[in-house]
């Protein structure tokens, strides 16, 4: 992780999830105050039990609520997670909560976690973050739309800002164990597309690495640089897991079997470009390479 250059008394995490949580702890013993913000009371309780202060926030809600100005977030770190809406094209929570904050109690600086989806297909080329964007599915326009606005409001309103474009997360309870159980089908090796990740844990140093140094107004792609097919992903895993390998089918085959959430994932090749990550926020990774987390989790199972 790079050393600190930003130092923030207090922090608010928007959203906190399994990364909020893990972002949560490892500043734990830095920052004076974290205050997360969640949007039920049962996620209170599930995040006080980490010994970490919780809020309600319902981003939802700040839709239906004209003239609300949130005061909370004066001068602080802010780590927005909150995932946007199911459907649209647009991130209307991201856009409800920049439209409530009091102009006159702004946070200082803003991390938001974004998806390395953003560049759409761009058949198996190698991406660092000067290629342009070119989204295809719902899910990534959304999450373009809340980087442009996040983007226009921060430079309006002189905030810094930085946008991590993630890779899919991957951990132990993210394996695809339950798909791999069920059989279902995946494509043949040679026709799927290339696909990147990063394991949960290296993803919250990043957020943390990015969070705290002082560049500004800047984008990251975040991967640990280990490509694979999809379908590679999926034969090593169930490996790991000691369950039988998933049947392969053609194109054909998968477009009448396969959901249409997933064959979106599969209509889109990319390699990830982690230089400019590894590079200015001297990230070193805990797992490079998916083969590296298989072959640690191993020795921690043998040394318990």
């Amino acid at each position: 992780m790079v050393s600190s250059v930003k130092t923030f008394e207090t922090v608010a995490i928007i959203g906190c999830g399994d990364i909020g949580c893990r972002v949560a702890q490892l500043l734990q013993s830095d920052v004076h105050l974290i205050t997360v913000y969640v949007r039920s009371e049962a996620s209170v309780s599930r995040i006080a039990a980490l010994g970490i202060g919780a809020e309600v926030l319902d981003l939802d809600s700040l839709n239906r609520e004209s003239g609300k100005n949130l005061t909370q977030f004066r001068n602080q770190l802010v780590f927005y997670f909150a995932p946007p809406p199911a459907k649209g094209q647009l991130d209307t929570r991201m856009r409800a909560w920049l439209a409530a904050l009091d102009p006159n109690n702004l946070p200082q600086r803003i991390l938001y976690i974004s998806t390395t989806g953003v560049y759409g297909d761009q058949q198996g080329r190698r991406i660092d973050e000067t290629i342009a964007t070119n989204p295809q599915a719902n899910r990534a326009k959304r999450r373009l739309d809340a980087e442009e606005v996040l983007a226009q409001f921060c430079i309006a309103h002189y905030i810094d800002f930085v946008i991590l474009r993630v890779a899919g997360i991957y951990g132990a309870q993210r394996l695809p164990r339950q798909r791999l159980i069920a059989k279902t089908p995946i494509l043949r090796p040679e026709i799927s597309p290339l696909t990147n990740r990063i394991h949960e844990d290296d993803l919250a140093a990043c957020c943390v690495a990015a969070a705290l140094t002082s560049r500004s107004a800047e984008i990251y792609n975040i991967s640990d640089g280990d490509n694979m097919t999809m379908s590679d992903y999926f034969i090593r895993v169930a490996e790991f897991l000691n369950l039988p390998s998933p049947p392969r089918v053609s194109w054909y085959e998968a477009e009448t079997i396969l959901s249409e959430g997933m064959l979106s994932y599969l209509k889109e090749s990319r390699l990830i470009d982690n230089t400019k990550m590894l590079t200015l926020l001297k990230i070193q990774l805990k797992y490079a390479s998916l083969s590296e987390y298989f072959k640690q989790t191993q020795i921690d199972k043998k040394q318990k």
